[in-house]
This record gives structure tokens, sequence and C-alpha cells, in this order.
């Protein structure tokens, strides 16, 4: 499969898709601060890598598959499951690529200037989730 936008799925959801969402990325987000607060914030800034809306959008993207499928008279769960578990897999890549953006700025910031820094671990980023984004292509 390759990746690619659709900007014209941004009009098939409802404003209502998007609250459950918003909601479970501020509690993720409210979590992170809490344990920023008991643990300091290296530990709490760790925390705002874990994909905050994953869960909200895996639920919405396998009715969305369901309902398609349904409409054609045909059982939809199979093909949700696997919309799903594409979803999944490019969510982890995501987060592997952020967890590394995380670190490097964790590890340079003591020693260099923010900006350089920053910049660093953005090429780290990309590079991570292309590579891994190239390897999960492959296999």
């Amino acid at each position: 499969m390759r990746v690619h936008t659709d900007f014209s799925a941004l009009r098939k959801n409802k404003w209502s898709d998007y609250v459950p969402r918003f909601l479970f990325g501020g509690l993720v987000t409210v979590a992170a601060g809490l344990v920023a607060k008991h643990f300091g914030p290296g530990v709490g800034g760790l925390f705002l890598a874990f994909p905050a809306i994953f869960p909200a959008s895996a639920t919405l993207l396998e009715k969305r598959e369901e309902k398609k499928k349904r409409d054609h008279g045909m059982n939809g769960s199979l093909r949700g499951k696997q919309a799903v578990a594409l979803d999944a897999r490019g969510t982890a890549i995501g987060a592997i690529a952020l967890l590394c953006f995380a670190l490097m700025v964790w590890k340079l910031m003591p020693h260099f200037s923010a900006g350089l820094t920053l910049l660093l671990a953005t090429v780290l980023w990309i590079f991570t989730a292309v590579v891994l984004w190239r390897l999960e292509e492959r296999m």
C-alpha cells in the first residue's frame, strides 16, 4: 500500500467525531503533567510522546470502514480491523521517531543552543520516521 494524504477525508467527519480525540488528547496531556509534577519534567515529557489520539482515531476509522462495506451489503469487520492495524503501524513508527526526537533534545539541550538542538532533533525525527517507514514497506 502506498502512503498518501487525502484531505477530502476531513470533510467526511462530523465535528462530533473530533470530540473524543481532543478529550483523550487532553487527558493524556493532564496525565503527563501529573507525572511531571511527581517525577520531574524529564519523565513527564516522555509521556507526551504517547500517541494521544490514536485510540479515538482507531475507533472512528474502524467504524467508518465497517460502514463503507455495510453500505455495499458486505460484512466490514475484517476491513475495519485491517485499516486499524495499518494505522497502528504508522502510529508506532511515529511514536518511535518522536521518542528519538525527545531523547536527542534531552541529551543535547545542556550542551548546545536550543535552536541547534531542535534542528538536530528534527532531522533525527524525520530520518528515523523515513527509515522505519521504508523498512516496514519492504516487509
